[in-house]
């Protein structure tokens, strides 16, 4: 059996992969729509959308399978992204390649595999797929019928990742930072882990976009978002909620860790001011709230006390 090989641009295919923040979601219908018409149109009993990840194949939409996931170095599609051309294994026993491999030889016991790469920022992160116990042939004309579903997975995927960034400054937004939150404090409670809502709100904005105009005030946003990306740690999530507020979590964090972070993007907006000298000084507020795996609340929950807490403090601030 041949294990598959790493695409030169790994890094970055994983990235843009994660960057989709799909990976553990549920189904989508609009993805299940393209599995569900594969399965019609070729006559198979499985039809997957496929998601490398960095040891795994994930299944964003799976029709025929009862599990979501196998290893990446035993899957087919792994093979099949280190290419732009569908990979297509009439009889997999014929295939020096895979004829040992624990899917042919075990459940599923693939017999026929046609896999046609998906690209998101012209990186290949998947496949859509189908799959038979049976050996068939696959002409031209099903080549094409199975790029062109591809086609439309991918633009599908292509549309869940705008609606889950912020355009301007091309961090999660709402929606994005609430489907990987939630996940995240699945995790906290599985693993019993503790996690900090931070909830962040910009002062004085209003009259910087009044004074200066939308496009300095947009500037300002892109700016800040910068600052929280390079002060938060790789495991930190955060997200833009809407005008001048963002959000972030920490897993596996402190209170002591909370304020060190918050110091780190206070010392880095101070130097934003310095880049911005014709505006009004830079600064923010902010309010916290704790996840107790013990005594767990959910994540709208926890937004809404730290939001609390930030106008608390916001207001604090304006009296002193």
């Amino acid at each position: 059996m041949d294990k598959p090989l790493f695409p030169d641009n790994e890094e970055a295919r994983l990235a843009a992969l994660r960057a989709l923040n799909i990976l553990d979601t549920q189904s989508e219908e609009s993805l299940d729509r393209v599995t569900r018409l594969a399965k019609y149109l070729f006559a198979v009993p499985i039809s997957l959308i496929s998601l490398i990840d960095e040891d795994r194949q994930w299944f964003k939409s799976c029709i025929g399978l009862d599990v979501k996931e196998t290893p990446r170095d035993i899957s087919f599609c792994g093979h099949a992204i280190l290419d732009d051309n569908p990979l297509v294994i009439c009889d997999a026993l014929n295939d020096p390649r895979f004829a040992d491999n624990p899917l042919v030889l075990n459940t599923p016991k693939i017999r026929f595999y046609a896999g046609y790469p998906i690209k998101l920022e012209g990186m290949c992160i998947g496949t859509l797929c189908i799959i038979d116990s049976k050996s068939r042939e696959f002409s031209s004309e099903d080549i094409q019928a199975l790029k062109d579903l591809a086609l439309i997975a991918q633009r599908e995927l292509s549309i869940m990742q705008l609606a889950t960034r912020d355009e301007l400054t091309n961090i999660p937004n709402r929606r994005g930072f609430s489907l990987m939150a939630e996940r995240y404090l699945d995790l906290c409670m599985r693993q019993q882990l503790n996690a900090i809502v931070i909830f962040i709100d910009l002062d004085s904005f209003k009259p910087i976009n009044d004074e200066y105009g939308h496009a300095e005030g947009d500037r300002v946003l892109h700016l800040f978002a910068s600052v929280i990306s390079a002060s938060c740690r790789k495991s930190d999530l955060f997200g833009r909620f809407g005008g001048d507020e963002f959000v972030l979590m920490l897993t596996q964090a402190t209170l002591r860790e909370c304020q060190l972070l918050i110091s780190r993007i206070e010392e880095r907006a101070s130097k934003l001011s310095e880049s911005l000298p014709n505006l009004v000084t830079f600064s923010f507020s902010f309010g916290v709230a704790e996840f107790d795996p013990q005594h767990p609340l959910e994540l709208e929950a926890l937004l809404q006390i730290a939001d609390a807490d930030m106008y608390k403090n916001k207001a604090a601030k304006k009296a002193s």
